[in-house]
């Protein structure tokens, strides 16, 4: 293979991997929507049944939306948010008939949620459907957008051109050259990263191991940059992501134009999307009436009237020109553009160019995806950490080809020199980022000074693994207690022992802690399951036990991916895998293992059959790491 082919042959590649993810990941839907009956998607947050429809109207993008409200009593979190696409169905005799057209998510908040429908007459069928309810939908859009980009890449010509012969070579990129800058609120690594984001003319990598500060380092990066450049665009993979980036900027005084809508839905998020600046621009009233006069014209049109498209073609070019020049005053004020990967398509940004694209979280995206806004820049800087959680992959051929591979990963490997790794956390207790930063860091990380010693109760170890196969001897525990048991087709495992034991532990701790300085100092918890049927079931066991009550507010139970970027004081693990011939499934992807274990600041507590994991060598290395800190 000659080295000129080599980029293109290896994005050809890229795309029938991604070929074969979108057809495993849509027969893998089908198969859902035929077999899991609507109880079981409700449970797993991926559908709202029963559903109340409220008002419909045309928002600020003249997009027809309607209200929907879930009316069920559930304490269940759902995965609806911003962008995703979504079916209404309604049971008739107990089976499950999907209406006709899919739908957009604009905006959840809470139990209520907005959908862009196609056209008006799905208002009214929504309006008159009984027994409604709204699922997830299979989201082709996504696809369709990396593999145009895919497309695109490998055609590429000019700057896309050169950037994509640049990754897939060893070819050093090339830098300005001047005096690294000072910023005296940045440790040494943090500076030293910032600087070579302004340095480069190609690409920067800004690796950041857990609590080394790597958003800070990233608003700093964008703020100097912001210095030489009129405007730059923020990217990442997830809306949670680039709602935290976004906000940091704003905190720091930065006009930020967020494209699409904010995960969390407050005020201070929603001031900065594009959708409420558009409406809270003064020639807003003037366009909401032309566009008003225009779907009047249309509605009420009479027979033999010549001059109807006469007037709704000046009816319309009016609203274009004041649409055109809202818009161009939104996009001149902004410094910062923000949107996930995939939204970087949105036509609001055509004919767009920015000297720098920064992508957040760069670890955790597909390549195809990071493509999609590379056609508008010259330079990349990819933050991030993969080391991490890596991108979701559902084909196991797809994963073992090479499509979880990000470009991060792979920009890491060719192009050294563009890697700063941020050296100094600042999160949790030395005891427990140090196995971290051993294993996968190659030793490098130091704790600072304020959290090296931190803890809540004296003498306390930071980092404890408790073997329900020690505890099995007592007689209340028969032969089989805390094994792994298998629950539906696609919700997987569950070990209920294991759950009970895991809160008695959390409530022993809680007790030697004590009830008053758990509230005083609102000590949080984080109880963590690689499964999500587990999740669910301890959600149900903490629900019911009284002893917790008081502190419902300060324990959350979530998968691992579901605690990306964030810490607790507390960590408790719940492992679930025990059974005779050492299966451990995916906690082999020991990533999603660093990322757990490192979102404590002063407590890890792990609840995991020792004879089932350490047959891994990863879990035998920490299982004989906490029985050091024990001194054993």
């Amino acid at each position: 293979m000659s080295q000129q082919n080599s980029p293109i042959q290896a994005l050809q590649q890229q795309r029938l991997l991604l070929e074969l993810e979108y057809q495993t990941e849509k027969e893998a839907f089908r198969k859902q929507t035929e077999e899991t009956g609507i109880e079981r998607k409700v449970k797993r947050g991926d559908a709202w049944y029963p559903l109340k429809v409220g008002k419909s109207y045309y928002n600020s993008l003249n997009q027809l939306a309607i209200e929907v409200f879930r009316t069920a009593e559930q304490e269940i979190e759902h995965t609806f948010e911003f962008g995703k696409t979504v079916m209404f169905f309604h049971l008739d005799d107990n089976k499950v008939k999907y209406l006709s057209f899919s739908s957009t998510v604009s905006y959840v908040d809470g139990d209520r949620m907005v959908c862009i429908l196609p056209n008006e007459g799905y208002s009214v069928t929504l309006q008159h459907t009984e027994n409604l309810g709204v699922q997830l939908s299979f989201d082709e859009t996504s696809y369709r957008l990396m593999m145009e980009a895919l497309d695109r890449a490998v055609k590429g010509k000019g700057r896309l051109g050169e950037l994509r012969d640049l990754f897939y070579s060893r070819r050093p990129v090339e830098t300005f050259v001047f005096q690294p800058m000072h910023f005296p609120y940045l440790n040494p690594t943090q500076e030293n990263a910032v600087n070579q984001v302004l340095k480069t003319k190609d690409v920067a990598i800004v690796h950041g191991p857990p609590g080394t500060g790597k958003t800070t380092t990233l608003v700093e990066a964008i703020r100097e940059t912001l210095m030489r450049e009129s405007q730059v665009l923020v990217c990442a993979q997830s809306n949670m992501a680039v709602d935290w980036i976004s906000e940091k900027l704003v905190d720091r005084g930065i006009n930020v134009l967020r494209i699409g809508n904010p995960t969390r839905v407050n005020d201070k998020m929603l001031s900065f999307t594009y959708e409420r600046r558009f409406e809270a621009h003064p020639d807003y009233p003037h366009l909401w009436a032309i566009r008003k006069a225009i779907r009047e014209l249309r509605s009420h049109r009479k027979r033999g009237d010549e001059k109807f498209h006469q007037k709704l073609e000046s009816l319309k070019s009016r609203a274009t020109e004041l649409e055109i020049r809202i818009n161009n005053e939104l996009f001149g004020e902004a410094r910062v553009i923000a949107c996930t990967l995939v939204g970087a398509a949105n036509r609001l940004l055509d004919g767009q160019k920015f000297s720098t694209l920064f992508i957040d979280e760069a670890a955790q995206a597909l390549e195809a995806a990071c493509w999609i806004p590379m056609r508008r820049v010259s330079r990349v800087i990819l933050a991030g950490d993969h080391c991490q959680l890596p991108p979701t992959v559902k084909s196991i051929a797809a994963l073992k080809a090479g499509l979880g591979k990000t470009l991060m990963e792979r920009l890491v490997e060719t192009h050294p020199e563009a890697v700063t790794l941020l050296k100094i956390q600042y999160r949790m207790n030395d005891d427990i980022m140090r196995f971290s930063s051993n294993y996968f860091y190659d030793g490098q990380i130091e704790s600072a000074p304020t959290v090296k010693y931190r803890g809540i109760l004296d003498l306390d170890v930071a980092m404890e693994w408790i073997s329900p196969s020690e505890n099995s001897e007592s007689s209340e525990y028969s032969e089989n207690s805390f094994k792994e048991q298998f629950i539906g087709e696609s919700f997987g495992r569950i070990n209920k022992d294991e759950a009970e034991l895991t809160l008695n532990t959390l409530q022993q701790y809680f007790e030697r802690i004590g009830k008053q300085r758990l509230l005083d100092e609102r000590i949080d918890v984080g109880i963590i399951s690689p499964y999500r049927a587990q999740v669910q079931y301890l959600r149900q066991l903490l629900m019911k036990r009284e002893f917790f009550k008081p502190f419902r507010r300060q324990i959350s139970v979530n998968t691992v991916d579901g605690f990306q970027g964030q810490e607790r004081d507390i960590i408790v693990l719940s492992m679930v895998r025990s059974n005779d011939d050492g299966q451990i499934g995916f906690l082999r992807d020991l990533r999603r293992m660093n990322v757990a274990i490192t979102r404590a600041r002063m407590k890890v507590i792990i609840l995991g059959n020792a004879p089932t994991l350490t047959r891994h060598p990863f879990y035998r290395q920490l299982w004989k790491y906490v029985q050091s800190l024990k001194g054993l």
